[in-house]
């Protein structure tokens, strides 16, 4: 069974820099030059590839689908692993963790990918999740948020696209001061897809400071030179197993696609 991960272990990017797990960009998608690098951010911001029931983070971020009673997918493992009392609370937002290890589960319904590009709204809904989550982590005095990777599964969003439009929308909500009240945002990946694009993309909107390119472009690491400690040493493991995806069928995959106009009401009205 695997251990819970408390956040201390989780690492945040100035310590992925540092190992060299992340490596600067030489320029963004667009074109468009990098930002100054911010340590503070890098600080706040954590990239870790695990299960993330086993999270003890005061909230986690389930892709829940139109009904929010659970399915397949984290979805599904996040109500299997909560227990039955989390679907007694579905219509609710944000509720308590019940025999998860963290606080809060909030629940963000993502855009269906393909009816919901054809309509131009897949960007929009998509930010809507990661910044009303926020709202929500800030409004119950949670200082730790960790967010599955929405949308990317039955949802069909692809990786790449759906890690920059997260990935850009917390750090518009960082700038704006509207995470100010949080201390670790996390993004966790269960599925090898979602982890490489956001390896990928973060780089371009959280730079590392230039200690922490030279220092992760020499030969030696911190554990060679004496200076790592238990986070740099036993980094929590990714998953042995991808999450079974279940009711993913062709027939679940119309019957996503006939409740986009459902999902996206309750995308627009809740989150």
């Amino acid at each position: 069974m695997t251990s819970i991960v408390q956040l201390d272990e989780i690492p945040t990017l100035n310590l992925l820099y540092k190992l060299g797990k992340l490596s600067a960009a030489h320029s963004t998608a667009s074109d468009s030059p990098l930002p100054e690098p911010n340590v503070a951010y890098n600080d706040k911001i954590s990239l870790i590839r695990t299960d993330i029931t086993k999270l003890g983070v005061d909230a986690i971020v389930n892709a829940a689908n139109e009904s929010l009673l659970g399915g397949g997918g984290v979805d599904g493992a996040i109500h299997r692993a909560a227990g039955p009392g989390l679907v007694l609370t579905y219509y609710e937002q944000i509720t308590g963790a019940y025999n998860l290890p963290c606080k809060k589960v909030i629940h963000a319904v993502g855009p269906v990918y393909s009816s919901t590009k054809r309509k131009g709204k897949h960007t929009s809904l998509l930010q809507g999740c990661y910044r009303r989550s926020l709202e929500l982590a800030a409004e119950n005095g949670c200082r730790s948020i960790a967010f599955s990777a929405l949308s990317t599964g039955v949802y069909g969003y692809p990786s790449d696209e759906a890690a920059e439009t997260a990935i850009a929308e917390v750090k518009k909500v960082m700038d704006a001061g509207g995470a100010d009240e949080i201390d670790r945002i996390v993004f966790c990946s269960f599925m090898q897809k979602d982890e490489d694009a956001y390896e990928e993309t973060i780089p371009e909107f959280f730079p590392p400071m230039m200690d922490d390119v030279k220092k992760s472009e020499t030969a030696k690491l911190p554990i060679e030179t004496g200076e790592a400690d238990e986070r740099t040493t036993a980094l929590p493991s990714a998953p042995t197993e991808e999450p079974k995806q279940e009711g993913t069928s062709a027939a679940k995959t119309r019957k996503t696609d006939d409740e986009t106009g459902k999902a996206e009401e309750h995308s627009d009205a809740k989150m």
